[in-house]
């Protein structure tokens, strides 16, 4: 039901409430965002070894960040050869010292296995600590270690509090993972509307799984009066991004003219696509519309 988020990309978002970065810091992001990955190393490597640079005016704040930066470009190979065992070192110095970012990232290395040995409990450690500092993302992966009961004991109610505070805060994987779990009745009671209400809001994000979702709701009458032409609606925006179960139930819509015109020819359009993603009902369906000729010749 729940997956992972990958690991955040470089910070580049600057507080108002804290004392602005050193010149040879601002230097390095400058260069960063324009690519310039050799210029970044050059300013930001001294400053994270703690050592001065063509400024002695740093701070705290710099050598924190600096070492936080330098994790994000060994962990995507930016100016230097791709080090995962580099980029958890410079993340766990960084993490020691509190900066969010650089927790959620350990915990995220942790949880895959990525330059060090795969540790589950490590990274619900890690995840934790910047959970309780407000990271969204961090907050969600919690929650999905706790609902699938990794590095931790399985505990809905934990997962489900994780996800509220991420979802309450907009984030899209969180809401349509809190919309689960109201859906299914783990770690809350059972209750639909609610489950639609998260859906909802993931829905409208984008999110495919929580469109499909929310199509089906509708399809059912599950939590709102029952309106196939919604459904439809629901099932298209996640069928045109991919999602193959949305295109079977897609194509079973016009395959029975539910919520839309009945068109063979277009239920054929999106069984195949779903079939050739593995979906196996929508293989079966597709057999079907073959064998009896329906919006293709019959063969």
């Amino acid at each position: 039901m729940n997956r992972l988020l990958i690991l955040a990309v470089l910070l580049l978002t600057l507080s108002v409430e804290t004392p602005a970065f050193s010149a040879d810091f601002l230097k390095g992001l400058n260069a960063y965002r324009v690519g310039d990955y050799t210029t970044a190393m050059h300013q930001w490597k001294p400053l994270a070894e703690n050592r001065g640079f063509s400024s002695y005016f740093y701070s705290k704040r710099d050598v924190i960040n600096a070492q936080y930066n330098l994790g994000v470009m060994y962990a995507n190979g930016r100016g230097v050869p791709k080090d995962d065992e580099t980029a958890v070192k410079w993340y766990t110095l960084a993490a020691k010292q509190g900066l969010t970012s650089a927790q959620y990232n350990l915990g995220v290395m942790y949880a895959n296995g990525r330059g060090v040995p795969k540790d589950d409990e490590t990274a619900v450690r890690w995840y934790t600590l910047a959970a309780k500092q407000g990271d969204t993302i961090a907050q969600y992966n919690l929650g999905v270690m706790y609902a699938d009961g990794r590095g931790v004991p399985k505990d809905d109610e934990t997962a489900v509090k994780w996800y509220t505070l991420a979802a309450e805060l907009g984030l899209a994987s969180a809401q349509y993972s809190l919309g689960a779990m109201y859906d299914a009745g783990r770690g809350v009671p059972k209750d639909d509307e609610t489950a639609v209400r998260w859906y909802t809001l993931a829905a409208k994000q984008g999110l495919t799984s929580a469109q499909y979702n929310l199509g089906a709701m509708y399809d059912a009458g599950r939590g709102v009066p029952k309106d196939d032409e919604t459904a439809v609606r629901w099932y298209t925006l996640a069928a045109e991004q991919g999602y193959a179960v949305a295109q079977s139930s897609l194509g079973m819509m016009y395959a029975n003219g539910r919520g839309v015109s009945k068109d063979d020819e277009t239920a054929v359009k999106w069984y195949t696509l779903a079939a050739k993603q593995g979906d196996t009902i929508a293989q079966y369906n597709l057999g079907v519309m073959y064998a009896n000729g329906r919006g293709v010749p019959k063969d």
